[in-house]
């Protein structure tokens, strides 16, 4: 496996962000509709406690490359 390609998940108890580096195309789309949760210069670089789960859903939407997907917990 290739170590560039990684699947992480980061939860806030109700939704689960799988982020795949993979696909990533690094548009920003997620930095741009939710900065509180996306922050690409921070380690985790996902904090989804930081944000609701139904604007969670809405940035996830809005993903290009599909590298960004979301299930309910």
């Amino acid at each position: 496996m290739d170590p560039k390609d990684t699947t992480k998940e980061y939860t806030n108890g109700e939704v689960t962000i799988v982020w795949q580096s993979a696909k990533c195309i690094h548009s920003a789309n997620c930095v741009r509709h939710n900065s509180q949760v996306f922050q690409p210069k921070e380690k985790p670089w996902i904090k989804p406690e930081n944000s609701t789960t139904e604007k969670i859903i809405d940035t996830v939407k809005k993903c290009p490359s599909g590298a960004l997907t979301y299930f309910l917990n």
